[in-house]
């Protein structure tokens, strides 16, 4: 049912400029550095990895430890952002993610051992983390019902600005490792590429430090403060951002919802269940939103972008621009999906959108399922390569890939062939990274023992709960695949590109623009903070599970149906959007959620 309010005030009662025009637009400047800084967690280590693993004598599972550990401190301390933030405030938790924020860059810049670099990782994480939740929160509670669709996706679209800039900070140091790895000597080259690392975590401070100094001049949570018995500061901090009616409105609004809750309880002496409907619901929705968002395939997409672009047929060099475009498409569409949000409405992104990320991911799969017909496994004969101590090194190139495939009656050229290994030391099962045999920088297939499985039975418990530990120290390593595929010519790989673009356009108009809104806008007053935090759990616990899963499964059954996964998931997110989820847009917080109680 739609919402209907003829007493409410809106922003074209007058034609006079709008003298608080600024401050929005100052709250958005901030809202969206908290955005870049979300942004650079999630890109910046592609970037500064290929040089720390070149100089840090870091083993593989130190290494992933790096990398995971942005992810491990983002999902604690979205655990404890939503309770936080209803404790000291949605501004002094800005604060505090901004601080955390720019401590972890010294920290993991001037490292010299794994201990340090790990904590200074984990703390960019925990920084994430309360930013994800926070700012969106903050932003859903300060700005207006005409602005709060623009201003919450200006998050988002400086969200993918700081993955831009990440994937052009490490495209910039990867010419200047190019350009001395042909003029200098080994040492001096090692000596750039430990710089490297350093250096494009250094160029992520400045909008760290800036995101603090603005949260300075910003007012705290009118909905905050009003429910800490502040009327006046509320009241105060309304009219930073509207007009003295509107204000007057929504704090009205705020009184008469609160009054609602108080008398429905005051006989009982007992709150009303979070289990109703008009709290059940909204939450129910938020987190399916938030779980299908990620199911979308989008984390998998720009983390294993260039992986992706290589199978499907492009250069090293190639794909690599091919990430930078898939970056900048994102961003442009994020800009574009920003200024329709409040015009079209978050249903009409969201369902549009989700429809275009379905077309892409089959089309992407076709395309991959075309070239992994003709694949074949070779597991024999790498299983009669295995080293006496159950180790593997297998250099696969263009001589290599010719033995392999000398008796298998396969057709495929052996002058453009990937390989891809499944392997395993008792129950721990591990999947290799795609290689080509015509890529002369490739490194040699790597398999040990002591990078398979964990050093300890916490590790263990995770990596595989119901496994034996014990048993698979002196397990036999077991190739249980070794598939050769065919790499398509550099014009399928331009097509696949394209459909990878098509991909994220339709992901930032849409599900990239509204998921933050949706989030902040579903969750009912009394259990919003914490509500957030909890659908913001489900969404990385998603995340984990998927990129967990996406070279195994890669591994195992190619490309094209991890791409079918991903499509069949966002074929559930676009019912939800187009059946289920109401429109939103120009309505306050409290007109969203009596739309839900009734």
């Amino acid at each position: 049912m739609p919402f209907v309010d003829t007493a409410k005030p809106t922003a074209t009662t007058t034609s006079a400029p709008d003298p608080r025009r600024g401050y929005n637009t100052f709250l958005l400047f901030v809202a969206g550095l908290g955005g870049l800084l979300y942004g650079i967690d999630v890109g910046i280590i592609g970037g500064a990895l290929p040089y720390l693993e070149a100089t840090s004598h870091l083993d593989q599972g130190q290494l992933s430890s790096i990398v995971a550990a942005v992810l491990l401190g983002s999902v604690f301390s979205t655990l404890f952002a939503g309770s936080l933030s209803e404790l000291f405030g949605r501004r002094s938790m800005m604060l505090m993610s901004g601080i955390a924020f720019s401590i972890s860059i010294p920290i993991i810049a001037l490292s010299h051992g794994f201990n340090t670099l790990f904590a200074g990782r984990l703390l960019q994480g925990m920084s994430g983390g309360f930013v994800g939740v926070v700012v969106p929160l903050y932003l859903a509670e300060c700005l207006s019902a005409e602005r709060r669709g623009r201003g919450t996706a200006a998050f988002q679209w400086l969200l993918t600005f700081g993955i831009v800039v990440a994937a052009l900070v490490g495209m910039f140091f990867s010419y200047r490792v190019t350009a001395i790895e042909q003029t200098a000597n080994a040492d001096l080259i090692l000596q750039f590429k430990d710089h490297a690392w350093r250096s494009i975590f250094w160029v992520s401070l400045p909008p760290g430090l800036l995101f603090i100094l603005g949260t300075f001049f910003v007012t705290e949570s009118p909905r905050w403060l009003f429910k800490r018995g502040k009327k006046d500061a509320a009241l105060n901090a309304l009219l930073r951002s509207r007009s003295d009616e509107q204000a007057k409105f929504e704090l009205a609004e705020m009184e008469s919802s609160a009054n609602a809750a108080a008398e429905s309880t005051a006989s009982g002496k007992i709150r009303e269940s979070i289990l109703k409907r008009k709290y059940l619901v909204p939450f129910l929705l938020a987190c399916i939103v938030l779980a299908c968002n990620t199911g979308t395939g989008i984390n998998s997409m720009i983390g294993f972008n260039t992986a992706i672009l290589l199978q499907s047929g492009l250069s090293d060099l190639a794909s690599h621009w091919g990430y930078v475009i898939f970056t900048f498409v994102n961003f442009l569409a994020t800009m574009i999906g920003m200024t329709l949000v409040d015009k079209k409405g978050r249903k009409f992104l969201l369902s549009i959108g989700t429809a275009g990320v379905i077309v892409a991911l089959i089309g992407t799969g076709f395309l991959f399922r075309a070239t992994e017909n003709g694949s074949v496994d070779l597991h024999q004969a790498v299983q009669a390569s295995v080293n006496a101590d159950q180790s593997l090194s297998l250099t696969f190139d263009r001589a290599a890939a010719a033995k392999l495939l000398a008796n298998s009656g396969s057709s495929v050229d052996p002058d453009r062939a990937a390989l891809s290994i499944i392997y395993s030391y008792g129950d721990y099962t591990s999947t290799t990274s795609v290689v080509r045999s015509d890529d002369a920088s490739a490194k040699p297939v790597q398999i040990t023992r002591k990078d398979s499985i964990p050093d300890n039975g916490i590790k263990s418990f995770f990596a595989n709960p119901f496994a034996n530990l014990e048993a698979a120290q002196t397990a036999p390593l077991v190739i249980q695949k070794a598939n050769v595929a065919p790499v398509p010519d550099s014009n399928h790989g331009w097509i696949v590109a394209l459909f990878l673009y098509l991909f994220v356009a339709c992901y930032a108009l849409g599900p990239g623009v509204v998921v933050w809104l949706a989030l902040s806008e579903l969750m009912p007053t009394r259990i919003r903070s914490n509500g957030m935090s909890v659908a913001l759990v489900i969404n990385q616990t998603v995340s984990t599970t998927l990129a967990a899963i996406f070279l195994p499964f890669v591994g195992r059954f190619g490309y094209s149906h991890m791409f079918y996964v991903y499509a069949g998931i966002t074929v559930v997110y676009f019912l939800v959007a187009v059946f289920l989820l109401p429109e939103t847009k120009g309505k306050t917080l409290e007109e969203i959620e009596a739309h839900f109680a009734k």
